[in-house]
């Protein structure tokens, strides 16, 4: 990561829905490993409303806008996506630092089923490989911090 930028964690609102899964939309395609994939099953886009509501949504804020968001549920990091222009500039790490003390708060060990484009990112933010999941688009590595 280049740069740390002033990152403001706070958690979603309802009617932020559509807005983050377009920006969910926007993370995922700018990773060309994963353009494919994401083009061929659009539905893997989601953003449940129950998460919001069980405030298990994330946001991060820079400079009072919407840099990028994740979501715990319960000790899972279940998503994690940042605007592509901010990407390498703290924002990714803040989330999974955050998201890491949302599951201690909540007595649980936070885990990831990570994407391996993304491996050594959350290598960097103090993940350990404990395995391997399989997920709807192959096998990825199963990560604890």
């Amino acid at each position: 990561m280049s740069k740390r930028a002033d990152v403001r964690i706070r958690l979603a609102r309802p009617d932020e829905r559509e807005a983050l899964e377009a920006l969910q939309w926007r993370a995922s395609l700018a990773n060309e490993n994963d353009r494919p994939q994401l083009e061929a099953h659009p539905d893997a886009i989601h953003l449940p409303a129950a998460q919001i509501a069980n405030e298990d949504v994330l946001v991060a804020e820079i400079d009072g806008g919407v840099a990028g968001f994740a979501a715990v549920v319960g000790g899972e990091l279940d998503g994690l996506f940042v605007e592509p222009e901010l990407w390498r500039n703290g924002v990714g790490a803040a989330l999974v630092d955050a998201a890491a003390h949302e599951a201690r708060r909540r007595g649980l060990t936070l885990t990831v089923t990570a994407n391996p484009h993304a491996l050594d990112f959350y290598k960097r933010c103090g993940f350990t490989v404990e395995g391997q999941a399989q997920t709807r688009f192959g096998p990825a590595p199963r990560m604890t911090r």
